[in-house]
């Protein structure tokens, strides 16, 4: 993942305590992003971060709405994003299994949140994105039809039973 420096945070001249931090994560961040499955958006990030003695703990909290093709017509849609999420940042030298949690080694003085923000992006979308009825590509919607051959569907009667299987009923 291509770093952007705008949402790398140094926190080693910060003083212990809560500081806020606001980002904007527009389509430019996306187009950076190779394989990304997000085409673009317009997301508002509030990032607070709480610094300790010997940890940090961030707080996200976004809202907006992020753009991705329709799994059914693949034009464009809007999807509404609303989240909350915090991860807590430690110092050490062996890696986490806690999704939550991400060991810095200990010279480390910056945290790069930009991958972050996108995998909460990520994992908040629906598993399905489809568009509400009737805001399809009609033409995408005729082409499927016309390419999918529903006589597959026809011939699958599920009353058949292979006769395999079948002969598992006398064992008992």
């Amino acid at each position: 993942m291509a770093s952007n420096k705008e949402y790398i945070i140094p926190f080693e001249g910060l003083k212990n305590g809560k500081h806020s931090f606001e980002f904007k994560i527009t389509t430019a961040f996306f187009e950076e992003l190779a394989y990304s499955i997000i085409q673009g958006g317009d997301v508002k990030v509030d990032f607070q971060l709480n610094k300790k003695d010997t940890m940090l703990i961030g707080a996200f909290e976004m809202s907006g709405t992020i753009q991705k093709p329709c799994d059914r017509c693949t034009e464009l849609m809007d999807i509404d994003i609303d989240l909350s999420h915090q991860m807590i940042y430690k110092f050490g030298e062996n890696e986490s299994e806690d999704e939550n949690l991400i060991v810095l080694p200990s010279s480390a003085f910056t945290i790069d949140i930009s991958s972050t923000m996108y995998e909460l992006l990520t994992v908040s979308l629906p598993t399905r994105n489809v568009h509400d009825e009737n805001e399809c590509n009609e033409d995408m919607l005729d082409l499927i039809d016309k390419y999918v051959d529903s006589s597959e569907e026809e011939d699958t009667d599920e009353d058949e039973i292979d006769p395999r299987w079948n002969a598992l009923k006398n064992l008992n």
